[in-house]
């Protein structure tokens, strides 16, 4: 078997193979020997059928079976051979393919790329410290405590905030439009339900009072014959409820877990922010540290396994936010995920080479303590840990997590460290990022 290479990237190979005539011939004269004593003709016996009229029936078909075959076997043997690590499934090219001649073809296909690590020394890393302070105690407080809140019917002006159930009666042109008018629907004023100024008008009102309020449907709104056109509508505020954030009782501190009053209640509550505050620390460690690496080497991803990146992304978001619906994942837009499977990808790069650089695995002591930290999230956590020992899927994930920590701590040891003090509220709730103007446009 003759073998070639040719590099047409930095992870694009084309190999093309030439096959001996004699391996494919030998191969079907075989198979149609054996097929001879079996197949059934009308005007033959079993078995006595003319090898003549064999070839003339089956010869194509188990030809093509055989090429398929050596092309398989004699593939894996030519990337063995060249010590090569395909990615994906290689694009196979017949050049020539006629009985008793030498078969020859050619495979494009991707290769995992080498990842060679620069002077990690130069590399610096800003780790952010914070703590939390007795006000991120209370402002904790008081999002359960609104996490928890009544609604309580009061005659106040309406302000943002408050639900107001009204009676509404919107016209177009002087006409009611189909879907326009409601004798009874609760709207909470800020929650933009409706369009721009609806809620806006509403602001001050109070249970018995009618406004009119002067508007217009947005050129984007989703009825065709309703954008951009002046409406009017006529509402009527027929009762008017207040929210008021849940008290600091026993009840309260039962729907999480406390039996112990208000003491046990904050100690718990600093206890697992303090927990969530050093993930969130560790992780925004991690992500700086993996930024700072992709922006210090180039590597060429392979295409086949971004694909595959961003199916993987894509399911994730269908099991995120589709709500238990059924809901193809194709349907999403590859473009939407590519610059986030991208990094992803290359990052998997970054560590699987340092793994194999240092020979890195996992024992089974590191094995259990990143299992034990996942299931210290959970109420039964012994449960939780029985659970991922009795999955073998799990398990190796768990193994893989042990690794990357190995990983993360050899790399941060090499690069340069610096401190930067944070504070809780931006750890744990960092700003958006502001959308670019193009991409504004398009949300």
């Amino acid at each position: 078997m003759q073998v070639s290479v040719e590099n047409l990237s930095p992870i694009e190979r084309r190999l093309t193979v030439g096959v001996p005539a004699e391996r494919i011939e030998t191969e079907v004269e075989s198979r149609l020997q054996k097929a001879a004593k079996t197949v059934r003709i009308d005007g033959f016996r079993p078995g006595k059928v003319p090898m003549k009229v064999v070839k003339q029936r089956y010869s194509a078909g188990i030809r093509e079976e055989v090429v398929g075959e050596v092309v398989r076997q004699s593939f894996y043997e030519a990337v063995t051979q060249e010590k090569l690590n395909p990615v994906g499934s290689p694009n196979i090219e017949p050049k020539t393919l006629e009985a008793g001649k030498d078969f020859e073809y050619t495979a494009t296909f991707e290769i995992l790329p080498e990842v060679e690590f620069t002077d990690l020394s130069k590399i610096e890393v800003e780790k952010v410290t914070a703590k939390i302070e007795d006000a991120d105690i209370e402002s904790q407080i008081e999002q359960l405590r609104e996490q928890q809140q009544e609604m309580k019917a009061t005659k106040r002006a309406a302000k943002e905030g408050d639900q107001v159930v009204i009676a509404f009666e919107g016209k177009v042109d002087g006409e009611t439009f189909e879907g326009g008018s409601s004798d009874e629907t609760p709207l909470v004023l800020g929650s933009n339900t409706m369009i721009p100024g609806f809620e806006d008008g509403l602001l001050g009102i109070k249970p018995g009072e009618e406004r009119v309020l002067d508007l217009e449907f947005p050129e984007s709104y989703h009825a065709e014959e309703l954008a951009g056109k002046a409406v009017q509508f006529t509402v009527k505020a027929k009762k008017s409820f207040k929210p008021v954030p849940a008290e600091l009782n026993e009840e309260f501190f039962a729907k999480y877990g406390i039996e112990g009053g208000e003491e046990e209640f904050r100690t718990k509550l600093r206890e697992s922010m303090e927990a969530a505050l050093e993930s969130a620390l560790n992780n925004k460690l991690k992500s700086n540290l993996i930024d700072k690496l992709l922006g210090a080497h180039e590597i060429a991803v392979p295409s086949a396994l971004v694909d595959q990146e961003i199916d993987q992304i894509r399911n994730e978001m269908v099991q995120q936010f589709g709500g238990g619906q059924q809901i193809d994942p194709s349907m999403f837009p590859a473009d939407m995920f590519k610059d986030r499977a991208v990094q992803r990808v290359a990052s998997g790069l970054l560590i699987n080479q340092y793994v194999r650089d240092n020979q890195l695995s996992a024992s089974d002591e590191q094995v259990r303590t990143a299992i034990e930290n996942f299931a210290s999230t959970y109420e039964d956590s012994d449960q939780v840990i029985e659970h991922v020992y009795a999955n073998e899927q799990q398990l190796q994930h768990f193994k893989s997590v042990a690794v990357e920590e190995q990983v993360i701590a050899g790399l941060l040891e090499k690069v340069q460290v610096k401190e930067v003090a944070g504070n809780y509220q931006d750890v744990m709730y960092p700003p958006a990022p502001e959308p670019e103007a193009e991409e504004s446009a398009e949300a």
